[in-house]
């Protein structure tokens, strides 16, 4: 593959062989396919936690296959832990991680890859990394964290958000909230709803590089450890046979995995990953290219918070192999598999017992074209997000006075100690990219409108991020941001807002001159940065183009 180490006819290679040796690595097992293992395990991240176990299944896979298995690690941030100050940090370690793979990979030298990874930022990062080094490359989720049963209900980490808002209102009492505090999140694995982290994975499976199944699993079913020895088999034939990860991730396959994403309702956080991953793949793939595609297929399914379903209720339902059936005349069926055979293949193979009460049937969807609304407007001119599939139908138009806010912290004191008025917009804005910088997500304070019952009657707009499991009817991604001059920037408290979902579209009822007018007067507010924080503003990409930061394609020589 052009990245073999530890030839012993070539003396330079001698230093190599010598640290290998030391590391305990015999002179046949450097002859063998050396396989890096990337492991985003960690003891701080639910989602990650069960990696410490299954890698054990990905090396004897390796082994077993005439394969030398390599194991090192990445950051593994949690989006939910992360929540308030800390999420300045999360969006930027996608492209760290990216980075930190491609510079461990490059430095020693590694055949084909496995990637052991779950969450938000950690399985776009990969996907980066492997379309960056383009090597033969599978990949692992952990498995899904179990849901959480009480009073013959189910539960998970998105009602324990909605809860704060619950509580605010004294829907719940002290002791409910407390004991949701401490049971909801149940086990380890990926949050039971389908937010990024789950539409991420999803995503692996529909473009062909994880196994079916994978994403949705239970992290503690046994099929789980099968998987881990299967992928470390497998990625050793994968570099006998010379097949690189772009023999996998074709834009056909790529486009086939947005299909899935809207057609199961997932994550707004999706533009964003999808946009980064088609930049380095080196692929011309606007925003408006995303809309297109994503409106083609219509949206067969809903989980929470969207419905009451868990992703455990879509493993059962059938999961990603049921949703690309169902919709498999919008695919390209022609696409490879990593696990052989195309995925028309695969799909006239097998036969499905799907739950129609959780997944429909294409002729009768839930929404007839795609779970986003991609919106554009004087006050988005180069775009915004919506996951319209989490939006009540009465919410599909909204027009309402503004009400300002200068970060989340400020929005997060209002909705606790403010009385919000129904019918208003609450906008907050130097959350993006560079202003945040690091474009938080608004997960808490969009939550807390569902739990206080205001999703049916306030929106709120910004140009940070909302969880993929944010419902309600919130406008993210807003773009240009306000930090570099964005129309964001010059709204005031009661301005008009306009938004409306099935035209597309998003305008602040201000006339041009007097923008022009407040243009000339607006200031940002201070925010003095350091380290990764500075790096991060002064490098990052905006919104519309995915947030690339180190992946630029327009640094100078």
């Amino acid at each position: 593959m052009g990245m073999r180490r530890g030839n012993e006819q070539d003396m330079t290679e001698a230093y190599f062989i010598g640290l290998m040796n030391s590391a305990g690595y015999r002179k046949k097992d450097i002859a063998k396919p050396l396989i890096g293992i990337v492991n985003s395990y960690t003891d701080v991240n639910p989602g990650h936690k069960p990696f410490a176990e299954l890698v054990k299944y990905v090396r004897e896979g390796i082994w077993a296959a005439g394969g030398t298995p390599g194991e090192f690690g990445v950051p593994a941030p949690c989006d939910g832990m992360a929540q308030g100050t800390g999420m300045h940090y999360v969006l930027p370690q996608r492209d760290l991680i990216a980075a930190s793979v491609e510079a461990m990979v490059e430095a020693h030298g590694f055949d084909g890859l496995v990637f052991l990874g779950s969450c938000d930022k950690i399985i776009p990062g990969m996907l980066m990394a492997a379309a960056k080094l383009n090597l033969p490359a599978l990949f692992l989720t952990a498995g899904a964290m179990l849901p959480y049963n009480e009073g013959g209900k189910v539960y998970c980490t998105s009602d324990l958000k909605e809860a704060i808002g619950k509580r605010k209102k004294g829907e719940i009492d002290e002791d409910t909230f407390d004991r949701w505090r401490t049971s909801m999140c149940s086990s380890a694995g990926t949050c039971s709803m389908y937010g990024t982290a789950n539409t991420m994975g999803c995503f692996l499976e529909a473009t062909g590089v994880a196994p079916f199944g994978s994403a949705t699993m239970l992290y503690a079913d046994g099929n789980k450890v099968r998987q881990a020895r299967d992928v470390g088999e497998r990625i050793v034939e994968l570099v006998r046979e010379g097949k690189r990860f772009s023999h996998f991730m074709t834009k056909a396959a790529f486009i086939n995995g947005i299909k899935h994403v809207s057609a199961s309702g997932g994550s707004t956080n999706a533009v964003l990953h999808t946009m980064a991953i088609a930049k380095v793949m080196g692929w011309d793939f606007t925003l408006k290219d995303f809309a297109a595609v994503q409106s083609s297929v219509p949206v067969v399914a809903k989980f929470k918070p969207s419905s009451g379903f868990s992703i455990d209720d879509f493993h059962r339902a059938g999961g990603v192999p049921a949703i690309l059936s169902t919709i498999r005349d919008n695919l390209d069926l022609s696409v490879n598999l990593s696990f052989g055979g195309t995925l028309g293949e695969f799909l006239d193979r097998y036969k499905f017992a799907i739950d129609r009460e959780v997944i429909c049937p294409a002729s009768a969807p839930l929404l007839p074209a795609g779970c986003f609304s991609i919106i554009f407007g004087n006050l988005a001119p180069l775009g915004a997000v919506v996951k319209k599939s989490g939006v009540v139908p009465e919410m599909y138009r909204h027009m309402g006075p503004a009400v300002v806010f200068n970060s989340e912290e400020e929005v997060r004191d209002y909705l606790l100690n403010k009385k919000v008025e129904p019918g208003s917009v609450l906008v907050v804005r130097y959350e993006g990219p560079k202003g945040g910088p690091g474009m938080r997500e608004l997960s808490i304070p969009a939550a807390m409108l569902v739990g206080m019952g205001l999703h049916t009657s306030v929106a709120m707009i910004t140009d940070g991020r909302f969880s993929g499991a944010t419902r309600g009817p919130c406008v993210g991604h807003i773009a240009p941001e306000a930090w570099v001059g964005g129309p964001l920037a010059l709204v005031n408290d009661g301005d008009i807002i306009d938004i409306d979902l099935e035209n597309n579209s998003i305008e602040l009822k201000v006339p041009a001159d007097e923008l022009a007018k407040r243009k000339a007067e607006v200031k940002r507010p201070a925010r003095k940065l350091s380290g990764v924080q500075a790096a991060y503003r002064a490098g990052v990409g905006g919104a519309e183009q995915g947030a690339v930061w180190l992946y630029r394609d327009d640094w100078e020589a």
